[in-house]
């Protein structure tokens, strides 16, 4: 039988690398990455940013465009799996120069920002889908992905081309919603959570009083047989026993 060198996937490894090598031409994430950061003019955000002088750094719109439209890109429209993302897969890593937005942090960017978001999209989706980018991507709407035939597709009339512009638009308006829907429900199911937490550990707090006030007011309880032994105690009637009856051992 022959024998072949071990291999394990589930395993972790220190790489040193190069995140603009992991961007390659010809990808969709290559031209996300240079379209946001060498074509776009992204000073439609900054009017919102108020920390010239005081307040923390701010992550650059051009990092949470290009994590986001390549989270839409793999069918991803909740904030939580993009930081997650952001932390253990490499392109993404690439793409947000090795840095990780907390999920509020892309959340509240998509939902301050979604109709300059919408038009910047549209334009990098154009361009994408004129370089036949789309075809392997999960970019779909309708039920269907986008068509990325450039040669066929970008020709044909003013009037076919605005279809295919306002088919991009939608696609792009559709991913948004999406989102926003998602990081809601995920927002109520968190704030569920964390009642039934908060209720647990109320409950678990009342039991461990109620013990411990039975322990500081009552004595061991000792049998009335010849054994003269400790016998259980109650902590809701100490003055009950069990008792064997013809429907089993109840407490009485």
């Amino acid at each position: 039988m022959p024998r072949f060198k071990h291999y394990n996937y589930d395993q972790d490894a220190m790489v040193v690398i190069n995140y603009q090598e992991q961007l390659q031409p010809g990808t969709f994430e290559h031209a996300v990455h240079y379209l946001i950061e060498h074509k776009l003019d992204l000073s439609v955000f900054h009017p919102k940013y108020r920390n010239e002088d005081t307040g923390r750094l701010a992550y650059d719109p051009a990092i949470l465009l290009k994590i986001i439209l390549f989270a839409y890109s793999k069918g991803i429209t909740s904030s939580r799996e993009m930081q997650w993302c952001c932390e253990t897969n490499i392109i993404f890593k690439a793409l947000s120069c090795d840095t990780v937005p907390h999920f509020t942090t892309l959340a509240k960017f998509v939902s301050s920002h979604a109709d300059e978001i919408e038009e910047l999209f549209e334009q990098v989706l154009l361009v994408c889908h004129e370089q036949g980018l789309l075809g392997n991507e999960l970019f779909a709407i309708d039920g269907c992905k986008m068509s990325s035939n450039a040669a066929k597709e970008w020709s044909g009339t003013f009037k076919e081309l605005e279809e295919k512009r306002t088919k991009l638009r939608r696609l792009v308006r559709h991913h948004l919603k999406a989102h926003y829907e998602r990081d809601e429900a995920e927002t109520e199911a968190e704030l569920d959570r964390d009642i039934r937490r908060a209720k647990t550990i109320l409950s678990l707090d009342e039991a461990a009083k109620k013990v411990d006030r039975f322990l500081k007011t009552n004595r061991p309880r000792m049998g009335r047989g010849k054994r003269n032994k400790e016998v259980k105690s109650n902590l809701t009637d100490n003055e009950s026993a069990k008792m064997t009856t013809s429907k089993g051992t109840i407490q009485g």
